[in-house]
């Protein structure tokens, strides 16, 4: 038997971040893992230069993710002011410390860039941790933590707030599916309607992402290996590493 901590991710909007190039900031399908792994952080007060503390945790747990209701895709036509990159040079050679926009607008005169950033709308995810050896905290710790967050959580973005309570719970059993089925959450009344028939579990099939040996092939098949670049690495210079992720689809 194995402890699985089990929370759930919704959000008005919601990005799941993406290799960003250029002017467009997209959002992967589904939440990654070094953005849960980031909300962990932020629940347990754990800041992103405290740079041991922040790789304990990306090495520290496995991750997997339901997909309750896949939510409605939308691109937003996204202005900022930023820094020429002549004086963001200048500054770097001065002083080798991580780059803060703080500091980057600070640098010389702003200017204004555009992009397109995307987001998901009214999406659902079930999203599952578990120890592994090594785990800097335990998952009666992270499910405190969840409940009683250090700083403010959001999906990705500051501008996504949870939309509805985590309601993180440990279950005990024998795989991962087992605890996705024991798994139930309240559920909030006085809902709009659009959102209330998301809480309802749909009949159509979910895909479920998962690492680790933590679903048997005799009751799940595994469709594909997904190699993501979504492990954390180092937060303050936005590195991230590469892992397999098995995905297949829930019956």
């Amino acid at each position: 038997m194995r402890e699985f901590l089990l929370f759930r991710l919704h959000g008005a909007l919601a990005s799941w971040g993406e290799i960003a190039v250029g002017e467009r900031r997209g959002s992967w399908s589904r939440p990654s893992k070094s953005v849960v792994l980031g909300l962990i952080a932020a629940a347990l007060g754990i800041e992103r230069h405290e740079e041991e503390r922040q790789g304990s945790l990306g090495m520290g747990y496995g991750f997997a993710v339901r997909v309750d209701a896949p939510g409605v895709p939308l691109r937003d036509y996204h202005t900022a002011q930023t820094t020429r990159e002549t004086d963001i040079k200048k500054l770097r050679k001065m002083d080798a410390r991580p780059l803060t926009r703080q500091r980057a607008l600070l640098a010389g005169k702003p200017e204004t860039i555009l992009s397109q950033r995307d987001y998901y709308a009214d999406a659902l995810y079930t999203a599952a941790l578990w120890a592994r050896e090594g785990a800097p905290v335990s998952l009666g710790d992270l499910r405190d933590a969840l409940l009683r967050p250090r700083f403010a959580l959001y999906l990705g973005r500051k501008s996504c707030p949870p939309s509805l309570p985590l309601a993180p719970e440990i279950v005990v059993a024998e795989h991962l599916l087992d605890a996705l089925a024991a798994y139930r959450p309240p559920e909030p009344t006085g809902l709009p309607g659009p959102l209330s028939s998301l809480l309802n579990r749909q009949a159509t099939p979910m895909l479920l992402a998962w690492e680790d040996a933590v679903v048997p092939a005799t009751r799940l098949r595994s469709l594909h290996v997904e190699r993501r670049r979504d492990a954390p690495g180092d937060r303050l210079r936005w590195h991230f590493a590469e892992r397999d992720e098995q995905v297949g689809i829930l019956p």
